[in-house]
């Protein structure tokens, strides 16, 4: 066979952006929402088309079609490596993290969705399955949720999902989190793990007090408690934590220096990233081998139907976010989206690719 029967050469890329809103208002210890914008990518090559997505801006989709959609038209699909580092250069001057980071992480999951479509058989055989099940931990638990409401939301969880944790969010209000913690531990008793989340809300002397509060309900997990750029701050917290008690942050990487550091400084124990934000599938698994060279464990951020495949390949990964929000626009959205059984998740292996396809009609309303 002559190469040039071989190539799948990048036909079309579409964008699309679709605002979805909450069905309650949501916020966290530094931001209030009450809508979700989901980016979606399509790459179309030798007739097969990979989706990817990212939670970002809806100006994204224009970002990629102007700048970043040239860099990759007529180019060969296969070539995923030199693909991603081109789109990285092409972003040097505008910046490399935050708004490009999270278009080139759509586009790079789409590259490695028609790639395993290309070959018929599912990404998480393609990366090398490590596992067949990723589990769950339940998020949510809004500090705009009423204590009723965050009651319901955790029972679900744990109870009809079979979650083995849950994490609320804390921070808005310190005062108020003591108390809600307490709720939290009453629902799901003794028999799952509670996380807490402060979206760096903190400063360093509350963050240390307050664990210590906390772990009076067995709060195993401190996630940002400071701005997950005061390194000194988190490593200084991480230090001071009850000895049942880990630190986690790096959902805000974009970069693999981004995680480097978090690990070099000993600011975590358990590191986060997101593949919709940290260079999509390419830049999971250089996480994730980053996480492996630490021995550090690593934990999946939101987007679950998105991180199924490559959380099932990441070698020392620990347990995968089931954000509320996304769990229910990606079931909403997508056909193949993944549902909770027993605590996990698991690729459906008779899916070609990441397993999703889009649901064109039932978004259109969405559109933005």
């Amino acid at each position: 066979m002559h190469l040039s029967k071989r190539e799948a050469p990048i036909e079309t890329i579409r964008t699309r952006a679709y605002t979805i809103p909450t069905d309650k208002p949501e916020a966290d210890g530094t931001f209030a929402w009450d809508s979700t914008t989901l980016v979606l990518v399509e790459i179309v090559a030798a007739g097969k088309t990979g989706i990817g997505y990212t939670y970002s801006d809806a100006n994204v989709a224009k970002f990629i079609d102007a700048t970043l959609a040239p860099t990759l038209t007529g180019e060969d699909a296969w070539n995923i490596g030199a693909l991603w580092l081109r789109m990285q250069q092409r972003v040097r001057n505008i910046g490399r993290s935050g708004f490009a980071a999270t278009a080139i992480s759509a586009l790079d999951c789409a590259l490695w969705d028609v790639k395993a479509r290309l070959l018929d058989m599912p990404l998480a055989r393609l990366l090398g399955m490590m596992r067949t099940r990723v589990p769950l931990y339940g998020s949510g638990g809004f500090t705009t949720y009423s204590d009723d409401d965050m009651r319901d939301q955790l029972a679900h969880w744990v109870h009809e999902n079979g979650c083995r944790w849950v994490k609320i969010k804390i921070g808005s209000e310190p005062s108020r989190d003591p108390h809600r913690v307490r709720v939290a531990r009453d629902v799901i008793g003794d028999a799952a793990g509670l996380f807490v989340d402060a979206n760096g809300a903190l400063d360093r002397k509350q963050a240390i007090h307050f664990a210590h509060v906390f772990a009076e309900q067995n709060v195993m997990w401190f996630e940002e408690p400071v701005s997950s750029d005061d390194l000194a701050g988190l490593a200084s917290i991480r230090n001071a934590l009850p000895i049942c008690m880990e630190l986690a942050a790096g959902e805000y990487g974009y970069t693999l220096d981004d995680f480097r550091v978090l690990l070099a400084n000993e600011a975590v124990d358990v590191l986060q990233a997101d593949v919709t934000r940290c260079g999509g599938i390419t830049g999971f698994l250089r996480v994730a081998a980053l996480c492996d060279a630490f021995h550090a464990p690593l934990s999946a951020h939101c987007a679950p139907a998105m991180h199924l495949h490559v959380a099932c390949a990441a070698p020392r990964l620990r347990h995968q976010e089931w954000f509320h929000d996304h769990v229910r626009i990606e079931q909403m959205l997508f056909d193949g989206a993944p549902r909770a059984i027993d605590g996990a998740i698991a690729p459906d292996l008779s899916r070609p690719g990441c397993g999703l396809d889009f649901k064109h009609a039932d978004a259109r309303s969405h559109a933005v």
